[in-house]
């Protein structure tokens, strides 16, 4: 999986909106990401928690995309990443109303000097609105460039603990 993916989510409202996100971990369980749950994002996983992801190999014309649900990672997995992140990120973490507007980049910068001098060493606890969340795919899907517009599609179901595949027309 690359490091960045387009995540897409779907408001209160039915309309779809789509960001990058960083992917932190992949496993038979599905794909990590972290964000804080008070921003856009956040509130649309909680809200809804169907989710798609889509990735993209430019060197080898290759996508993936996934589509499931998501859940929470848990809190020892939460706390083991946040404890990795440089210092200025974890800061950031608690200054950032992520998605709320502010007047300027100042507030945000003075907000992150005042978590500095609060947490004035490396031993910064993760905020309890920062978490992860999990894809757990129900569908994946590869496409691979094909000459002439003829492209490959495999579609992989779910189906019980297993997979279903179908090849799919371009």
């Amino acid at each position: 999986m690359p490091e960045a993916v387009s995540l897409a989510t779907v408001d209160a409202e039915e309309f779809p909106a789509a960001r990058m996100v960083l992917v932190k971990g992949t496993d038979e369980r599905g794909v990590v990401f972290y964000t804080n749950v008070n921003s856009n994002k956040g509130r649309h996983l909680r809200a809804n928690g169907k989710t798609a992801i889509c990735a993209w190999w430019i060197d080898t014309a290759t996508q993936v995309r996934l589509r499931g649900i998501v859940e929470e990672v848990t809190t020892a997995e939460a706390d083991a990443y946040f404890a990795t992140r440089p210092r200025i990120s974890r800061l950031g973490a608690w200054a950032s109303d992520q998605s709320e507007e502010i007047p300027g980049r100042e507030v945000l910068e003075a907000r992150v000097e005042e978590y500095a001098r609060k947490y004035p060493g490396e031993d910064i606890p993760r905020p309890p609105h920062w978490t992860g969340f999990r894809l757990i795919p129900d569908e994946i899907e590869f496409w691979r460039e094909g000459a002439y517009r003829l492209h490959d599609r495999l579609l992989y179901e779910r189906e019980g603990t297993g997979w279903k595949t179908k090849v799919l027309s371009p």
